[in-house]
């Protein structure tokens, strides 16, 4: 396991203390590694006896259908394509650790949300809530100020980004042009609207550790 994980996993600990329900934010920019974080946070947690649910803010990406009405389909993944009414209600359903609350997935082969997806049961101790809007300071998004217990971002340069942007629409048999939209008219400018409109973390990375 790499270190730095286990002296993250260690200082949640240390600031959980003997809390019933600890949330852990992990955010950043699409292609940063959030999800690998995630999986690999919750894994170094369940390794010190912890349980850990993971919960992702994928999951509250509006209907391809409700985008296309709006306009918005080529722009999916900007603050305004995402249900954060939705998402707010679910991380305040799960902030009490007092009944199981199912939570959507994002499939990304079908780029659509699977409802009821994944339960986050009441034992749950740690949830690991990982997203792209976490600490951004804009719009509805803001509400999450102040509601999670630990808070980590992930920076990593932009040419970082674009690398990994590009690697992650190949790797869905994308065209060069399709591919070359997503990374460049989509996802490249909405990560620097992320890194340039975040409140500070509790630990700031530049990659997503393994």
């Amino acid at each position: 396991m790499n270190a730095r994980i286990d002296e993250i996993a260690g200082a949640v600990l240390d600031r959980a203390g003997h809390s019933k329900r600890f949330l852990v934010a992990i955010a950043g920019p699409p292609g940063a590694g959030k999800s690998t974080m995630a999986d690999n946070l919750a894994e170094a947690l369940k390794a010190k006896g912890e349980s850990v649910a993971v919960l992702p803010m994928d999951g509250f990406h509006m209907d391809n259908a409700i985008l296309i009405e709006r306009g918005l389909l080529a722009r999916k993944g900007i603050p305004e394509t995402f249900d954060v009414r939705g998402f707010l209600d679910i991380v305040r359903a799960v902030r009490p650790a007092d009944q199981e609350v199912l939570v959507p997935v994002f499939d990304r082969s079908r780029e659509l949300a699977i409802a009821s997806a994944r339960p986050i049961a009441p034992g749950d101790r740690f949830i690991i809530i990982e997203g792209n809007y976490l600490l951004f300071t804009q719009g509805k998004w803001a509400e999450l100020d102040g509601i999670f217990d630990y808070t980590i971002m992930l920076a990593p340069p932009i040419e970082v980004l674009e690398e990994r942007l590009w690697d992650r629409w190949r790797g869905y048999n994308l065209t060069e042009e399709a591919a070359n939209a997503k990374v460049y008219g989509n996802d490249l400018p909405n990560g620097r609207l992320i890194l340039e409109n975040r409140r500070p973390a509790d630990v700031t990375l530049e990659i997503a550790l393994a």
